[in-house]
């Protein structure tokens, strides 16, 4: 018997998503295998306002819908229908009557499964079975300040970090064993996931969606996923999601004219192109839109465990001319080009999260100049905790590319970022957008012979990880990826087998540790109290020297970065205590494959006013070169027939 009524759909909760403010909306909508009195099936539940009929088609009705029709409930634009025997795995789409008497084969926009591409079908899915063990890591990030503790992103692509031929992938549960260990070994502290939601063409990325609700199942089910997630979180590691909800693709399967008429969309064609992607963007403005998009942002924190979101292309929901020719452009009620809809729509959004997930992480990538977008909502910001720094990363890319010779006349793309470095909670991005398409690799982006362009990067590694503001690198950076980023192969891990990429992931994986063990480094990444100048104006060396201090006065560190050619000896630096300086890093370290050989060494201040400082230090500086020290304080010596105590040694 198939029912259409008393199936447990809210009144309540169908109010509430015609209002925008059913944030949980995935448990009412959907397929959903439940028990009415005597017998188990699955309730479907659909969003198609302007359906003329819906039917049920699937595995289990080779594909007839005639005895399924579904039931309009009233007037909230849903239609439900439960069917009994059905269970998980049963494949299933949406056999809709357009208004102008057309059909279209639809998935479930809240499917939680899908048929492996470029199969189109939902699938039925219980996503209560997985038993999680990850209590003690969710207690432990509700306790710690993001803010304040170390972040340091690695970003995959799960279909090219490592596969095992063409198109044959790992499994989500496969990634869990070589991928975590992997990143684990390198002392990262998340992954951030390039999209998994469920999309038809591997080029995409993940970024031109059609199952929102869904994993995609190239890389396995839903169970596999969240174990995936539950053993990085046994063994320290967060994990972000890249998260699409400026736009979506035109597949007819999608959500597209989903019940004939733009829904997800919006009428109005000029405001819906997307034309730079090829692709439609949501309308924000209406309420079951905003219902779909903030639940699902809630469904990932809340069924799949993801620490947080990195929310794509800001920029471009919050501008209505991003990158449109003059015949699609349109304004705003007040005249302006901003999307009015999209910023209330990112405030809610930002708010509901942090409501239901107060120690989310809500990453904001936006290449635009709008204030304010890591400010609460109630001071006027859009309410993200993290934005992409892309200034800094485009002027340093720019910088590194010049001849070390070019460099003094271009000091100011070092060190601009300061001026602004506090204005937003940065992460500082290293990420796949700049190694593909034809901009070649990071460490092909550095200038110089063979040799010169991995000390580059080495250097350039270095002037990042203690720059302010989080970080996030690109798998295959670690270790000098040559060739740019190439979508359908897996990272050239026989690279590894040379000396010079060995040596650089050897670099990498020392200076992660590095910044893991100085709370100066991050302890005040958004804090202008955790950065100092000691000479920013250098430009003629093009040297530059900086603090970063922790939130315990003792506790800082000195940075010296040498971006000429040039070796300085017995280089003065200022500083603020005597003491020892131990050198904790150099890029120019034999093992990395630079030339110093003895570079594991401590400077002791001298009592030597230098840079506006009461002390300073005189070290080696190679060309080419970063170096790291961290304050050791007073030295402890002892003395004849007394006990020890601290005291400077003689210079």
């Amino acid at each position: 018997m198939v029912h259409t009524a008393s199936i447990g759909l809210s009144a309540r909760d169908l109010y509430l998503f015609n209002q925008g403010d059913l944030f949980h909306s995935y448990r009412t909508m959907g397929a959903h295998p439940i028990r009415l009195g005597d017998e188990s099936g699955v309730r479907f539940a659909v969003w198609a306002p302007g359906a003329r009929s819906v039917h049920v088609v699937g595995s289990f009705n080779d594909w007839n819908g005639a005895g399924h029709s579904m039931e309009k409930v009233g007037e909230t634009g849903v239609w439900s229908l439960f069917v009994p025997g059905i269970e998980p795995g049963a494949l299933y789409k949406y056999d809709i009557q357009t208004p102008s008497g057309g059909r279209l084969l639809k998935a479930d926009p809240y499917a939680f499964q899908s048929e492996r591409r470029p199969l189109t079908a939902s699938v039925v899915a219980d996503l209560t079975r997985f038993r999680w063990t990850d209590d003690l890591w969710r207690r432990r990030q509700q306790e710690a300040s993001p803010y304040q503790e170390p972040m340091l992103i690695y970003e995959v692509h799960l279909g090219s970090w490592r596969i095992k031929g063409k198109e044959d992938f790992l499994t989500y549960e496969e990634m869990a064993d070589e991928l975590i260990d992997y990143v684990v070994g390198m002392g990262y502290t998340h992954v951030e996931l390039l999209p998994l939601t469920e999309h038809p063409l591997d080029q995409s990325w993940g970024y031109q969606v059609t199952g929102y609700y869904s994993a995609t199942s190239r890389y396995g089910t839903p169970e596999q996923l969240m174990l995936f997630v539950n053993r990085c979180h046994e063994r320290g590691i967060g994990v972000i999601l890249d998260w699409v909800p400026g736009h979506f693709c035109k597949d007819d399967h999608g959500l597209r004219l989903f019940d004939g008429t733009p829904i997800y969309e919006g009428a109005n064609p000029k405001r819906a192109e997307k034309p730079l992607w090829g692709t439609l963007a949501f309308d924000f403005g209406r309420t079951e839109v905003q219902s779909f998009l903030i639940s699902n942002a809630i469904f990932w924190m809340d069924v799949y465990h993801i620490d947080g979101l990195r929310v794509d292309a800001v920029a471009s929901m919050i501008d209505l001319h991003f990158d449109k020719p003059p015949e699609l452009l349109t304004f705003n009620e007040h005249g302006g080009t901003e999307n009015t809809d999209a910023i209330v729509f990112l405030k809610r959004l930002n708010e509901t999260v942090f409501h239901y997930f107060p120690d989310a992480l809500m990453i904001a990538e936006d290449s635009s100049a709008y204030p304010a977008v890591t400010a609460p909502t109630y001071m006027g910001g859009l309410g993200f905790n993290f934005k992409w720094n892309m200034g800094w990363m485009n002027d340093m890319l720019r910088y590194m590319a010049l001849d070390p010779s070019e460099r003094s006349r271009h000091h100011h793309l070092i060190t601009f970022s300061l001026m602004y470095a506090f204005s937003e909670n940065f992460v500082l991005p290293l990420s796949h957008d700049e190694v593909v398409h034809g901009k070649r690799s990071l460490l092909n982006k550095m200038s110089g012979s063979y040799e010169q362009r991995f000390a580059q990067l080495r250097l350039f590694y270095g002037y990042w990880m203690t720059h302010p503001g989080k970080k996030l690198l690109f798998m295959g950076g670690e270790w000098g990826q040559y060739d740019e980023w190439k979508d359908a192969e897996s990272l050239d891990w026989m690279l590894l087998d040379y000396d010079a990429h060995r040596r650089m992931n050897d670099y990498v994986q020392s200076l992660n540790a590095a910044y893991a063990g100085q709370g100066a480094l991050w302890e005040r990444d958004c804090d202008p109290a955790g950065f100092e100048w000691v000479d920013v104006n250098n430009a003629e060396q093009s040297m530059i020297v900086f603090l970063r201090r922790g939130l315990a006065p003792e506790r800082f560190s000195v940075v010296v970065c040498n971006f000429s050619s040039r070796h300085y000896r017995d280089y003065r630096v200022g500083v603020p205590e005597k003491g020892r300086y131990g050198l904790a890093l150099s890029s120019d370290g034999e093992e990395f494959g630079g030339a110093s050989t003895d570079w594991r060494r401590a400077a002791e201040a001298e009592e030597t006013p230098w840079h506006g400082r009461p002390c300073s230090i005189a070290i080696d500086v190679p060309p080419l070169s970063f170096q790291l020290f961290h304050y050791e304080g007073l030295v402890p010596v002892r003395k004849k027939g007394r006990s020890n105590k601290r005291v400077l040694l003689s210079n």
